[in-house]
């Protein structure tokens, strides 16, 4: 017998499928959609690792196609060696983003920590109707990303001093920018599979979207978007360990010639990625014309194909 905890009947996404939030229905039109997230330093500003760990933190619920409602801070910080000061610019910069997609910090939770950690569990509303899961791709749809690759790569440039300021500015710019007007049209258009790019790389959460789905998938390579400067950093030896741990994973399952860099970029792990959807190829065109002024970097980077046996991803 399932234990109580894990199985009731108003939980419409659990934990089993790999989705990007728990779903619980409250009555016929609400549902609650719930997650959390929070991770140490990405950037060395304080104030842009606050807004980088917010948006990551919503972006979940925008992947389910909910909208946030509240939230709650969770805090790990090593009050003998960094000042609160610095605390105080990292909850202002997580407050800020918070404010700007209509979401209300509740309260949280601190600990004294050895390493620094910020994050946010995030309560959001959707219509029990209109959740978008990672298990509805069919055979034909195309397959859109909103955002570029290479965040984790320009992470670990930061990190060694590699990063140029462009690269900087450009990767956190990408990583605050909230998926919400994405997730916008995403429902509007009726999209019911999607998940967001973060931890696992692109690679590693289109293959469970193919797997919960049944399907198989053919990416373009040359489709991606990717950060300018990204694939340099590869060759020169830059690549984070969560990547490589990505990487050894997704031999297993992606089919490919293309070069041992462009395996990097679909592996990288990813903060505060976009979406990536399931769009029927009638209402491609008009979800792309949707995310122009949204999300500039939408683009169609592949298609779901019928699996003839196990899931597979095929990058041309």
């Amino acid at each position: 017998m399932t234990h109580l905890a894990t199985s009731h009947p108003d939980l419409l996404v659990g934990a089993a499928t790999s989705d990007d939030g728990g779903v619980f229905r409250l009555d016929d039109d609400r549902a609650l959609v719930q997650t959390v997230d929070f991770f140490t330093p990405i950037v060395d500003e304080p104030y842009d690792w606050g807004r980088i760990a917010a948006a990551n933190a919503l972006s979940d619920i925008y992947a389910m196609g909910g909208r946030p409602l509240t939230a709650l801070q969770l805090v790990g910080w090593p009050r003998s060696a960094l000042p609160l000061d610095a605390l105080s610019e990292v909850m202002a910069g997580g407050a800020d983003v918070m404010a700007t997609a209509g979401a209300t910090i509740t309260g949280g939770h601190s600990i004294d920590n050895e390493t620094p950690v910020y994050g946010f569990a995030v309560t959001g509303t959707v219509s029990p109707a209109r959740v978008v899961t990672n298990g509805t791709a069919q055979p034909g749809e195309s397959m859109v990303l909103t955002k570029p690759l290479g965040t984790g790569v320009a992470a670990s440039a930061l990190k060694a001093g590699l990063a140029d300021p462009a690269l900087r500015d450009a990767a956190v710019e990408t990583m605050v920018a909230l998926n919400g007007p994405a997730s916008t049209v995403m429902v509007e258009a009726g999209v019911t599979c999607a998940t967001d790019v973060t931890g696992y790389g692109l690679a590693g959460h289109l293959r469970e979207i193919v797997t919960a789905s049944g399907v198989s998938a053919r990416l373009d390579m040359d489709a991606v978007p990717v950060l300018d400067g990204i694939a340099d950093l590869i060759e020169a030896g830059v690549y984070p360990g969560g990547s490589r741990r990505n990487l050894e994973s997704a031999r297993t399952y992606l089919r490919t010639s293309r070069s041992s860099t462009e395996q990097k970029i679909l592996a990288d792990a990813q903060t505060s990625g976009g979406l990536l959807m399931a769009v029927p190829p009638d209402r491609a065109g008009r979800v792309l014309e949707d995310l122009r002024s949204v999300a500039p970097a939408a683009t169609v980077i592949g298609e779901f194909t019928a699996a003839g046996g196990e899931p597979v991803i095929e990058v041309v």
